[in-house]
């Protein structure tokens, strides 16, 4: 799967971009027919250890699933989300599989 990464007024470490591929690329395991995912790191400057936005939008065909989570570490973030991505592609296969 294709995914891109941007992230926002910092340069982000190039294992943090690898650790984000590989945990997006296990999201085909539960849905295959995945075009490519869009992943968003921000950090917001706020006195709270809480600062960490990780945001992904995820293009499956015919719709787009957004996450956004907010963290203490990114690795953090991307753990909650793909959790969240997985339960949302497994509604989705499910729902499709009803249907036919």
């Amino acid at each position: 799967m294709k995914v891109n990464t941007q992230a926002v007024n910092f340069n982000a470490d190039p294992k943090l971009i690898e650790f984000i591929q590989q945990r997006m690329n296990k999201l085909e395991l539960y849905f295959d027919k995945v075009i490519q995912s869009e992943v968003y790191l921000k950090v917001e400057n706020t006195s709270d250890k809480i600062n960490k936005i990780f945001e992904a939008k995820l293009n499956i065909p015919g719709e787009s699933l957004v996450v956004k989570k907010q963290c203490k570490s990114f690795e953090e973030g991307v753990d909650t989300a793909v959790a969240t991505l997985q339960r949302q592609l497994k509604k989705r296969k499910q729902k499709l599989r009803e249907k036919f």
